[in-house]
């Protein structure tokens, strides 16, 4: 049988954006029920870059010292060889924030960190194992979730749903909200490759010959984004793994002795790229924030940024409403108004790069040098502070300003 039970806030899906709202709310006193349809956060090849503005919101909150000590490489600069010329891109040395640096952390253990001292609040209350399968509506509003869990099918009614649940979100898609699709020419192939002691430290992109591959420092080895055509997956299969470490060496020397780690197709996961955003990000009863409202391409490595900045905003925002009655429509509303803008930015700047950049890069036979704009960078050092902004700050940095209920509501451990 079904069984039932009532919460402030229902937030389906554990992702950055989820978690963080979740945080938000039960400090300032919201009950609050986070619903992961996984068994756990470990999933590989996510989002791994925490940029300047969320370690600002971690400062905020009192934690950073604490996620300063959760293993973790440090990107100062961005860097890349362009037909075998290198550049730096981006220097964080001048971003206004406390944190100068990428900080590349599995995404796992920023969520086990952010949900671990989430449940030092009474208030919050992390599901996991629980997938969210359709939404509750009455008279034309959302009033819940209906979710599957290892006990059996629950109905959770909330004052708001949120649809946190990533770019295939069951909330948007069962709530009926729109999606314009922009499209992409590229996917993205992502992979491990050992990394030894005398390679580079910082995270590098590799532009050359048709080729683009970046690598992300991850310790003990890279995590590499190997840049293809949209739907060329399928051909590269049909050539042989053989082909495609071939093809790996000749914009990656270094991997020379390493390309035989990946032992076949298995050990490469496709990440099909989108870029789409709703054009209504709610209806009464329901707000989408993160990637179930806009996905963004891997380019710059914002996406969890973007994530985060909702989030923050929703709390802002939606936080003085709950224990009023019905949620009102007006808030969601300014949820959108205040994230679309930055949204928009973003993802003009991705299709932009996408389209103008990669697609002539991935067509190209010919040797590349880097263009006129980065020759820029290497004149004037100060010009990588502009990228460096747009990368690890954004378009519109967000502040919590949503007050904490206070320490006597903190559960002790």
């Amino acid at each position: 049988m079904e069984t039932s039970r009532k919460t402030q806030c229902c937030i389906a899906g554990g992702g950055p954006a989820g978690i963080v709202l979740g945080f938000l709310l039960a400090r300032a006193g919201v009950d609050v029920i986070v619903l992961e349809k996984h068994a756990d956060f470990f999933r590989d090849f996510r989002g791994d870059t925490i940029h300047p503005s969320t370690m600002e919101v971690v400062y905020e909150l009192g934690l950073l010292d604490d996620f300063l000590r959760v293993p973790h490489q440090e990107a100062r600069t961005l860097e890349g060889r362009i037909g075998g010329q290198a550049v730096t891109i981006a220097d964080f040395s001048h971003v206004p924030t406390r944190c100068k640096f990428l900080a590349l952390m599995p995404q796992w253990d920023f969520l086990n960190f952010m949900s671990e001292h989430a449940r030092s609040f009474p208030s919050f209350h992390l599901e996991l194992n629980a997938e969210v399968e359709d939404i509750v509506v009455e008279s034309g509003r959302v009033t819940g979730v209906r979710v599957k869990t290892p006990r059996g099918p629950e109905e959770i009614r909330a004052d708001l749903v949120v649809g946190a649940d990533g770019r295939t979100s069951t909330v948007r898609a069962k709530a009926g909200l729109e999606i314009e699709d922009f499209g992409a020419p590229i996917d993205v192939l992502w992979m491990r490759v050992s990394r030894r002691p005398e390679d580079s430290e910082v995270p590098l992109g590799r532009i050359d010959t048709g080729k683009v591959l970046v690598m992300l420092n991850r310790g003990d080895y890279w995590q590499c984004a190997y840049v293809i055509r949209k739907g060329e997956f399928a051909d590269l299969q049909a050539r042989g793994i053989e082909a495609f470490r071939e093809g790996l060496v000749a914009i990656a020397p270094e991997f020379a002795d390493r390309a035989g780690e990946l032992h076949g197709w298995d050990d490469i996961k496709l990440l099909t790229v989108r870029i789409d955003r709703l054009r209504r990000w709610f209806r009464p009863g329901l707000v989408c924030i993160g990637d179930a409202a806009h996905a963004m391409s891997p380019i710059g490595g914002v996406g969890i940024n973007l994530a985060i900045q909702d989030a923050v905003a929703a709390a802002n925002i939606l936080g003085p409403h709950f224990g009023r009655g019905p949620f009102p429509d007006a808030p969601l509303a300014a949820v959108q108004r205040r994230r679309e803008w930055p949204t928009k930015m973003t993802q003009r700047l991705q299709i932009f790069v996408q389209d103008r950049v990669l697609s002539r890069v991935l067509a190209g036979t010919a040797r590349m040098r880097p263009p006129a704009a980065l020759r820029l960078l290497a004149i004037f050092p100060l010009l990588r502070s502009i990228p460096a902004y747009v990368v690890g700050v954004g378009f519109r940095p967000e502040r919590v300003r949503l007050r904490a209920q206070g320490p006597s509501t903190m559960r002790t451990k």
